[in-house]
């Protein structure tokens, strides 16, 4: 297990965890957080918007852009048997999750006349159910060897006592790194060299969830390019001060997303002269990344902190004696990378244009409102 595991790491988590802290960097009581606003994606002039437009279209052409999606999960939640990626929201076309996606690269490549590479990160456990399911689909008529499947890195849970958890004899239970882990992934899968030989500039980076992420935005692009900006991020605006998303804001200056779980309820209630939530702009887990942030980020001194959860784990013994216990899981969060900028090109949505997660089996953010979310958006699409 040593050759595989960084211990030392394993041992500065557990200690932070039984400490009851967190590498997490923003204290309303120690820094300066403000609140950082999205610009408003309709609001934007028309010339500015056609000549973002242009730009990022211009980038496509030349094949300087690809996408990640990160499709570790599996459907359990939603009663299903499989890779999320493979579920079906019940679309009169009966698509799967992945498949809406391909549909949007596809015809991107299509539009602008160009290859839209697109990267899967997977996990262990879903990797072959994945790649199995685009050959028996034909890769969704997208060409084979522009779709890229890597694995996400993982770690050990470790017990309350600090021993490592096994889920069964000889066997490490591992959870993964969270997305922030997509830098690692990148780099140590040979998908950044592989982004690299194709010229790449720009990396779309995204979730399988969203059913309505417009994964190939040349305003998006475009936008970020202008703005000189490494980094780009849609956001848009929460429901109400419970909704269970992060928030931007500047720490100390730097663009940064405080979690929902980290966001104190006063702060999170306050409102500015408008009425209007001051914590306002929600991130949605629709980046753009600039090349050069992948190998920045993936390296272990760039400082990107981890995050604490307790989680109930099953672990079996010998006699195959099954117990539930308490065990620490370590996660990094993608947007802990921002903080390490000047700078970010935030573009505010519509949530009925660009964001109806499948995250719940039923209710809010569930296949069904996904489901009349999608349908919605096609019916305007094609007025």
């Amino acid at each position: 297990m040593s050759e595989k595991y960084d211990i030392d790491l394993l041992n500065r988590l557990y200690n932070m965890a039984k400490n009851g802290e967190n590498e997490s960097f923003g204290d309303f009581e120690k820094d300066v957080i403000l609140p950082l606003k999205g610009t408003d994606k309709d609001s934007l002039p028309e010339k500015e918007k056609k000549k973002y437009i242009k730009t990022g279209e211009k980038i496509f052409k030349k094949g300087g852009f690809a996408v990640i999606t990160m499709a570790g999960g599996q459907g359990t939640r939603l009663g299903h048997d499989g890779p999320k990626g493979t579920y079906d929201i019940g679309l009169p076309s009966h698509i799967s999750l992945f498949e809406i996606q391909a549909l949007k690269i596809k015809e991107a490549s299509e539009k602008y006349g160009c290859i839209i590479p697109w990267y899967i990160m997977t996990s262990e456990e879903n990797n072959d159910r994945s790649v199995s399911f685009f050959e028996e689909h034909g890769y969704f008529g997208l060409n084979r060897e522009d779709v890229f499947f890597f694995t996400q890195c993982m770690l050990p849970m470790v017990h309350h006592n600090g021993e490592i958890v096994y889920d069964r004899p000889g066997h490490v239970k591992e959870g993964a790194d969270g997305h922030g882990g997509i830098f690692k992934a990148v780099v140590k899968s040979g998908a950044l060299k592989n982004m690299k030989k194709r010229n790449i500039k720009w990396v779309y980076v995204g979730g399988i969830d969203n059913v309505l992420a417009y994964l190939c935005d040349p305003l998006f692009v475009g936008y970020t390019q202008s703005k000189k900006c490494l980094i780009g991020s849609k956001t848009l605006i929460k429901r109400d001060p419970g909704e269970k998303v992060g928030v931007f804001c500047t720490v100390n200056g730097h663009p940064h997303v405080i979690e929902y779980t980290e966001l104190p309820e006063k702060e999170a209630a306050m409102t500015d002269e408008n009425g209007e939530l001051l914590f306002s702009d929600a991130h949605i887990l629709c980046n753009l990344f600039n090349i050069d942030i992948f190998e920045k980020m993936a390296d272990e001194r760039s400082g990107i902190p981890y995050h604490v959860a307790d989680k109930k784990v099953v672990c079996e013994d010998e006699n195959g004696e099954k117990t539930e216990c308490k065990a620490y899981k370590f996660e990094l969060f993608m947007f802990d990378a921002f903080r390490f900028f000047n700078d970010i090109a935030l573009l505010r949505i519509k949530r009925e244009d660009e964001f109806a997660p499948v995250k719940n089996k039923e209710g809010e953010d569930s296949p069904e409102s996904a489901r009349k979310m999608y349908l919605d958006w096609e019916n305007r699409r094609h007025r």
